[in-house]
């Protein structure tokens, strides 16, 4: 009989051991169970918070009123733009309609010029006629008192048979310089 109460009494304290090590294994999650459960120290709760990022509510409404005060100064930096950008285009508007105002002006003026150069050129025109008409002998003395270059401008503009009764009744000095200015009329200007 001894033989076999030695044989069961291993498996017996085996047992035993399993049991012990399983009711102490339940003890120890039932312990961290409450320890989760169970809310951490004050001390802890700072410590926890600056591991985590989270923030305290003091420090919320701090940013809150930075967030505000950012949203407001973009507002009022928006409205700022908004204003620039209407008076752009307001002088925008009104740069336009001045060059466009300024274009008129300049057309009326280059017709008005046009029509006094046509009317200085039919002016001209009609002096040339006349001095034409007239007889060499009694224009001559009228050219002579010129300057050579109005003469000049006269003389380009008749008949060359006029024109050289004319120049025979001009001084030999007004009549060179006469020449001098019709010959060099066309001397600056381009050739092919």
């Amino acid at each position: 009989m001894n033989t076999k109460h030695k044989a069961k009494s291993p498996k017996y304290i085996l047992l035993v051991v399993v049991m012990m090590l399983l009711v102490s294994g339940s003890l120890k999650l039932g312990s961290v169970g409450i320890a989760v459960a169970s809310s951490p120290p004050e001390s802890s709760k700072d410590k926890i918070g600056e591991i985590s990022g989270c923030a305290t509510d003091a420090e919320t409404e701090k940013l809150l009123e930075m967030l505000k005060t950012r949203a407001k100064e973009l507002s009022l930096q928006e409205a700022e733009q908004a204003e620039r950008r209407a008076a752009l285009e307001k002088s925008e508007a009104d740069i336009l309609l001045n060059l466009e105002r300024l274009e008129a002006a300049e057309a009326k003026l280059a017709e008005t010029i046009h029509n006094v150069s046509g009317a200085s050129e039919k002016d001209l025109m009609r002096l040339t006629e006349v001095y034409e008409s007239m007889k060499a002998k009694d224009s001559a003395p009228l050219f002579e008192k010129m300057s050579a270059e109005f003469a000049a401008g006269f003389l380009a503009k008749m008949s060359p048979t006029s024109a050289a009764g004319i120049m025979a009744g001009l001084s030999s000095e007004k009549a060179y310089a006469v020449s001098v200015i019709l010959a060099g009329r066309n001397a600056n200007a381009p050739k092919r």
